[in-house]
């Protein structure tokens, strides 16, 4: 059922972690300066999750100076689709998606097109650090485009949906999925305006559906009823979102995730200071469920025993038992 609207009075009851909360006593607390560069660079980002069998979309060419765009044009002469990153980007700055052709130019998810000379430019002002964290020189890093697999993308508008877990020290604890719409430009990007989809940590199922942080039922392109929403191999998306814990060594962090119509689930990327919005698009806040991985007296050694804690805490059943026994579950985590 949809959540009412929830007024500012009403975020103490409901657990709501603060920013300042946030920043202070979980970021600055659980997360190592140092592991910072591992997930604020795409580039390294990929390598380092690899080896955690985590996968990530692949790696067709990486720009690392002005005189290597020329070769650009060599890599991407019979692709019909790719997608260029900042490699030290945020918030979805500077990623230009490619989903076709036509004739000598290329287009984009809208259907607009842009020709070769506009996508060079690009390229430059990625290196220039246009779009980095702090303006610094950047690389462009150009991965083959993902094609959502098609149950997810007819929810979404001109763009693929993603899924944000939040790990909080290798547990999984609260998650949802971001549609594009017309107003976030294909981009899924809650504070441009798209959709953000509860989903209950037990099973993938969406439980609330909010845009600009107000609550809807229907997709305002698609018209599709939102808490109809599924998503399949929950269970391996949650693992594959605790393995980037060991990956890393971040306490806190955001898992950003894809579902490829032919790779299947794949990781967009990682962010050491996930946004605090997920707590709206779940009707729920973080606290609580912070507090109780906390307060476990012996925690759990693998991300399988992890997430079967999760899970269970939210009210699974019928999951993978783990290969050891883990202690007694915590009601915190229920959706």
């Amino acid at each position: 059922m949809m959540f009412d609207w929830i007024r500012p009075r009403e975020l103490t009851q409901l657990g709501m972690l603060s920013m300042n909360k946030r920043n202070i006593d979980y970021i600055a607390r659980y997360n190592d300066r140092q592991a910072y560069p591992l997930v604020d660079n795409k580039l390294k980002t990929k390598q380092v999750v690899d080896e955690y069998d985590v996968p990530s979309p692949k790696l067709l060419q990486v720009v690392r100076e002005q005189h290597e765009i020329s070769h650009f044009r060599e890599q991407v002469a019979n692709l019909n689709g790719f997608a260029i990153k900042p490699a030290k980007g945020s918030g979805g700055k500077g990623i230009l998606v490619i989903t076709g052709r036509d004739g000598d130019d290329f287009v984009k998810p809208s259907g607009s097109k842009v020709s070769l000379a506009e996508i060079e430019r690009h390229l430059s002002n990625i290196l220039a650090g246009l779009y980095s964290l702090g303006g610094s020189p950047d690389d462009a890093v150009i991965e083959a485009l993902v094609r959502s697999e098609p149950m997810l993308a007819r929810y979404s508008y001109q763009g693929v949906p993603d899924i944000r877990i939040v790990v909080f020290k290798g547990y999984p604890v609260m998650a949802m999925l971001r549609l594009a719409t017309r107003a976030s430009d294909g981009k899924a990007n809650l504070h441009q305006g798209a959709v953000g989809v509860g989903l209950n940590l037990a099973n993938g199922h969406a439980l609330n559906a909010v845009q600009f942080d107000r609550p809807i039922e229907q997709h305002p392109e698609t018209g599709l009823t939102l808490t109809d929403i599924r998503i399949d191999n929950w269970h391996y998306l949650l693992n594959m979102a605790s393995r980037c814990y060991e990956a890393t060594g971040l306490g806190y962090m955001g898992v950003d995730l894809v579902v490829d119509a032919e790779e299947g689930p794949l990781l967009l990327e990682l962010n050491a200071r996930p946004g605090l919005a997920i707590q709206i698009a779940n009707g729920q806040g973080l606290l609580p469920r912070l507090k109780a991985v906390e307060a476990l007296k012996r925690p759990h050694l693998t991300p399988e025993e992890r997430v079967h804690w999760a899970m269970t805490c939210a009210g699974a059943e019928d999951i993978p038992e783990p290969h050891r026994s883990i202690p007694a579950l915590e009601p915190a985590l229920q959706a």
